[in-house]
């Protein structure tokens, strides 16, 4: 399956990797912490909406990770969530220990 091969890929090979849509304001909040809080990083950023095969990663990342919206985080291919559990883990110091990581 090559959807399943393209995450598996991002995610394996980027210390950050957000599945994202371009339109949504949860996906820009989440670009801009990491934008703001971690300049050094550079997180590659898969924009669904972009994709032919958007459709099919999002439902790949569903069946991975149980989580069926974006943006959907990962870092050191650890699985974070959304936007939500991103600020979260940034408030509780979880976030940059995990970048840092």
């Amino acid at each position: 399956m090559a959807v399943k091969g393209l995450v598996e890929t991002a995610i394996n090979d980027n210390k950050i990797m957000i599945f994202s849509k371009s339109y949504c304001p949860y996906c820009k909040k989440a670009k801009a912490l990491f934008a703001k809080e971690f300049p050094n990083e550079t997180p590659k950023v898969i924009e669904l909406d972009q994709q032919e095969d958007g459709t099919d990663i999002q439902n790949y990342l569903a069946t991975k990770t149980g989580q069926r919206t974006v943006p959907n985080i990962f870092i050191n291919k650890q699985h974070v969530g959304g936007n939500d559990d991103a600020q979260a883990a940034f408030k509780s110091g979880g976030l940059t220990k995990m970048v840092k990581a």
